[in-house]
């Protein structure tokens, strides 16, 4: 795919941003202030992230709810407009090469945000033959996200919209500061937070109110880094790295997100025959024993025995704890020690359920 460039790109240099490439756009993965700064203002007060590096794509055309359903995993019927619905993509061997959120904006119009896997050419596979339907990728509609507990009270200063009545995993178009907006309750923090979809010509403008506006409430831009952080600690999935094509949703844990009695969706009787042989398991595993992050890729190993392997590996200050997210084998139970490394290098790791912050999930749901 072509270089895409943030709009926000010369904002990010302006906070010292440390600029790296994800899904083919350059993206701050550090600005001057310390991460764990701001991984406190995430869960204290509010932080700002730009994930305008999500891929945009509009699903339109009087079949666009048919396509919308073969390719989800989820029973879109029940997702009503205004409303949106997680999902893995499946492979035709139904194991996943991505994930997305789609949105259904009305009943021609769907919105598929995802990340760095298989979306588009596989949407483009699906739609092949169908006149009534139009697959549309959109890298100038950009995307905000402000995750924390002061993300409603301030947004609904500049807004007419009714954001606390406004569900998770719901969205309504409307304005914010004056600006066109679909404004959505969904994040990746663990928090309650919205997402901010708007046009390129908009995004400068709404990154530097709320920014300015938000200072006196201790928000803040906030980094990849730091996002990593939170979303570590709130048990959230990142392609390709805790799921991918060498697994189903079955072994990650996202046995939810299927809808075993919808039929015809991509991938589904492969999918369905395949549960019931998890080779593996989504779990966290912690440690106070180090304040670094544990090596990604290392082994878990029990009794001198190798039964996983670590993937989202991060150092959490307010934990006081080394976290990660691990592949490991099914009959592993939540508090059993593993070991990682050898020798004097050895460190003991606790397994656990996720999420390691708010076990409960009641701040993304309050």
């Amino acid at each position: 795919m072509t270089r895409r460039v943030s709009e926000l790109e010369n904002e990010h240099k302006k906070l010292g941003a440390g600029l790296g490439d994800w899904n083919d756009m350059d993206v701050a993965w550090s600005y001057a202030t310390p991460a764990e700064k701001e991984h406190d203002a995430v869960r204290e007060a509010a932080g700002l992230f730009d994930v305008s590096a999500l891929k945009k794509i509009w699903i339109t055309g009087a079949g666009a709810a048919a396509l919308a359903d073969h390719i989800a995993t989820r029973d879109m019927s029940r997702i009503y407009r205004g409303k949106s619905a997680y999902n893995p993509l499946l492979t035709d061997e139904g194991t996943i090469c991505d994930d997305n959120i789609i949105f259904h904006i009305d009943d021609q119009k769907y919105l598929y945000v995802h990340g760095a896997g298989k979306s588009l050419e596989r949407l483009q596979e699906a739609a092949k033959g169908r006149r009534d339907v139009e697959v549309r990728f959109d890298d100038e509609l950009h995307d905000l996200s402000l995750q924390g507990q002061k993300a409603l009270p301030f947004l609904q200063r500049f807004t007419p919209a009714d954001l606390a009545g406004l569900a998770y995993f719901h969205q309504i178009e409307t304005e914010l500061f004056g600006r066109r907006v679909i404004l959505s309750r969904t994040g990746y923090s663990g928090e309650r937070g919205y997402e901010i979809f708007t046009d390129r010509k908009d995004v400068v403008d709404l990154w530097n109110n709320i920014l300015g506006e938000g200072e006196k409430d201790g928000i803040m831009a906030c980094s990849f880094n730091c996002l990593d952080k939170i979303r570590i600690e709130a048990g959230l999935l990142f392609y390709p790295y805790d799921m991918s094509e060498a697994f189903t949703p079955w072994e990650v844990g996202l046995g939810w997100t299927i809808s075993r009695k919808k039929a015809g969706f991509m991938g589904r009787d492969a999918l369905l025959a395949k549960e019931g042989q998890e080779k593996v398991r989504i779990a966290g595993v912690s440690t106070g024993e180090i304040t670094d992050p544990l090596p990604a890729g290392a082994k878990l190993c029990l009794d001198g025995r190798e039964v996983g392997t670590i993937n989202s590996p991060g150092y959490s200050h307010r934990m006081k704890k080394s976290l990660a997210l691990v592949h490991i084998e099914p009959a592993i139970a939540d508090g059993t020690v593993l070991t990682v490394g050898e020798g004097k290098d050895a460190v003991s790791v606790t397994v656990s359920a996720l999420p390691f912050f708010d076990p409960e999930k009641a701040k993304t749901h309050e």
